[in-house]
């Protein structure tokens, strides 16, 4: 592992490496959150007004399984990094494929509409968990900088989403870009495709300023442990993708059974894995908070689908007088995160020993996530009294600061905590695991979303809100033997 110590040249008093990775990881969450900003009003959209015309059950399952694989293929992706390509190329294909995907659903056909899903989710699975092991791999096991480090690189992750549903939602949703087109003599009666080719150029521009930056990675994120046969290795890779798209094609009702013997499986491999009763341990306490973290992000990836319809439907899309586009709402977590992440770090080196460990801050985010669908919960209970009358929009703003403050106390410390807990040889396959808890999380947010026309909107989101409070008592419960288990790292 790169020993950066000795160079705090870069951002902020950081390793160099950290500017490229910080600006890569910033257009790639672009253009992430700028397509999924857009992605189910889109797919509910009338076929009259440019949209796909689905009926929101299968938007959700579509944007569920969508943004679910993004992350599950976080697995393969590391596995491939340690083995085959090294992180720093694999974030290399990873962002041409993205790019690919976004500028194949802006054409506007139904086929590549679903090609460039594909595309996004294998691209993205290379991407996401590589480039954050490059970041640990920055700093030495003890450099008291590398929290700091993942919170910038965190501060990176939430600029891109901050700016792009802006941006992105005003190109696909805004009545004022169609008359600046029409002035220019452009005529046209949607403008969906202008906001995922603009997730498209936001992947490309990162890729462009990955590429100069390379001298900056000098050392890190290169393979150490190659496949004794790569061809067998890629053919066996190759093999399983197919397998496992073809399973869920063909199986679509079992999707999620299938997502969780695949889980179990990856975790008895992980665990074979071990070399000692400390990396065995240590494993335990990872799988033990990815439980949880699966729980959290179940709620939490609620914004793109749930709570945007909630919006879309439910909610006045003014503030201070001014009209705003449905997906512009998906800025206000990425805002809070800017306005709140230098508190947050300085409040974890300002309590010292007193500072809470890893498990706690988790159990911390699920209480936040439970408390902010409390407030959706009352604003559905208002506007269901009310006949469905819409509802301010600052109901959706409080959910979300609620829920950043959740964000705050478990995204960034997770991340950290899986590269201290991940022996060396091993740090993308475990990087993988903490995307895997995204990828489920989504899996399962997204089959709640499926149900916004079914169930009450009351009881819909009182449920998500029990059911996070709850799992945050149990983890409270439960911090002293997963601290044990972490064998001294907090």
């Amino acid at each position: 592992m790169a020993n950066a110590t000795a160079a705090p040249s870069g951002l902020a008093g950081h390793p160099p490496g950290l500017q490229t990775l910080f600006f890569t990881e910033m257009w790639e969450r672009f253009s992430y959150y700028g397509m999924r900003a857009l992605l189910i009003l889109y797919m509910t959209a009338g076929v009259a007004t440019g949209g796909l015309g689905f009926d929101v059950p299968k938007a959700a399952a579509i944007y569920g399984l969508y943004t679910g694989m993004v992350y599950f293929t976080a697995l393969p992706g590391g596995w491939i990094a340690d083995r085959l390509l090294g992180q720093k190329r694999a974030v290399f294909i990873g962002g041409v494929l993205i790019a690919l995907g976004h500028v194949s659903i802006a054409t506007g056909s139904l086929t590549l509409f679903y090609a460039g899903l594909v595309i996004i989710v294998l691209g993205t699975g290379l991407l996401k968990p590589n480039i954050s092991s490059i970041v640990g791999q920055l700093y030495s096991a003890d450099d008291p900088r590398r929290d700091a480090g993942f919170s910038l690189f965190y501060m990176g992750i939430n600029l891109g989403a901050w700016i792009s549903p802006l941006v992105c939602g005003y190109l696909a949703q805004h009545e004022s870009f169609r008359h600046v087109l029409a002035a220019v003599g452009i005529h046209v009666e949607h403008t969906w495709h202008w906001g995922f080719g603009a997730a498209a150029v936001g992947m490309t521009a990162g890729l462009v300023q990955y590429v100069l930056g390379q001298g900056r990675l000098a050392g890190v994120g290169e393979l150490r442990e190659p496949a004794p046969n790569r061809a067998l290795a890629w053919a066996g890779v190759a093999a399983s993708l197919a397998v496992l798209g073809a399973v869920i094609w063909l199986a679509w009702e079992w999707r999620y059974v299938l997502m969780l013997v695949a889980t179990v499986a990856f975790f008895a491999w992980l665990m074979a894995q071990a070399r000692s009763a400390m990396e065995r341990h240590r494993t335990m306490a990872l799988i033990a908070l990815f439980v949880f973290s699966v729980l959290f992000w179940a709620a939490f990836e609620q914004a793109g689908s749930s709570l945007n319809l909630f919006a879309e439907h439910r909610t006045r899309l003014s503030l201070f007088g001014f009209d705003v586009p449905t997906s512009w709402l998906q800025s206000a977590n990425a805002m809070f995160i800017w306005m709140l992440a230098p508190f947050f770090a300085w409040l974890w080196v300002r309590l010292g020993p007193r500072e809470p460990s890893s498990p706690a801050k988790f159990a911390f985010g699920l209480l936040f996530a439970g408390l902010g669908f409390v407030v959706v919960a009352v604003a559905a209970w208002v506007s269901s009294n009310a006949g469905d009358a819409r509802v301010s929009i600052l109901w959706l703003i409080g959910v979300y600061l609620l829920h950043t403050i959740g964000e705050l106390c478990l995204s960034p410390v997770g991340l950290s905590t899986v590269t201290k807990l991940a022996p060396e040889r091993l740090v993308g396959s475990m990087m993988g695991v903490w995307f895997l808890s995204l990828s489920l999380g989504n899996f399962l947010g997204g089959w709640t979303a499926g149900f916004f026309e079914v169930l009450p909107l009351p009881k819909l989101f009182g449920a998500v809100a029990l059911t996070t409070i709850a799992s945050g008592a149990v983890l409270a419960l439960l911090v002293p033997p997963i601290k044990r288990l972490m064998s001294g790292v907090h």
